[in-house]
């Protein structure tokens, strides 16, 4: 297992949770992108460091999501793509925005089916096209999801004032810019 790799294995493994249940790293862990070594290029470390951080969100949220709702982050995922297309999407198009399989899509969308959150329609021109839509206690659901959702973000961004976030959210734009232009996305 190349470093990298292992890094990322251990990213979210490595913290603990606070009395107001958010993931922080270990008090003995530092910070990933350190163990590199200082002779690594920035850009690594700059790597590993928005992985470490997004494993650490990511996790806390997974953790909030399971303990508030008794649900998973794919599955929220997926009803947020639907929220924000009342009319529904077509599996295929669901598959491409979560960057899962179908297969994946499929499995997610027959527990939401069967807990009446989701409704399917077959397209009467072709049988083969599927879309998936929220049903109205879908929508009910998801809308409390996402206030929660929201608030949790907030707090665990709570230790960068506006400032900090604009300068943040505004150089990570830029890379991601360049990274649009240069690998041929």
């Amino acid at each position: 297992m190349s470093p990298t790799a292992k890094m990322k294995k251990t990213a979210v493994a490595e913290t603990k949770t606070t009395r107001k249940g958010v993931a922080k790293p270990a008090g003995n862990v530092v910070d990933l992108e350190m163990s590199t070594g200082a002779d690594s290029h920035m850009g690594l470390r700059l790597w590993l460091r928005m992985l470490t951080t997004t494993n650490l969100v990511q996790a806390e949220l997974r953790k909030r999501l399971r303990a508030e709702f008794d649900t998973t982050l794919p599955r929220f995922d997926l009803m947020a793509q639907l929220e924000r297309h009342p009319d529904g999407l077509k599996m295929t198009e669901l598959s491409r925005r979560m960057m899962v399989t179908g297969g994946n899509v499929t499995g997610i969308t027959d527990q939401l089916e069967q807990e009446g959150l989701v409704v399917r329609d077959v397209d009467p021109n072709d049988r083969r096209s599927i879309s998936v839509k929220l049903t109205a206690e879908g929508r009910r659901s998801f809308d409390k999801m996402a206030i929660a959702h929201e608030q949790w973000v907030v707090e665990m961004f709570g230790g960068l004032d506006l400032d900090e976030k604009s300068r943040v959210h505004g150089r990570l734009g830029k890379l991601k810019q360049h990274l649009l232009d240069n690998l041929g996305n």
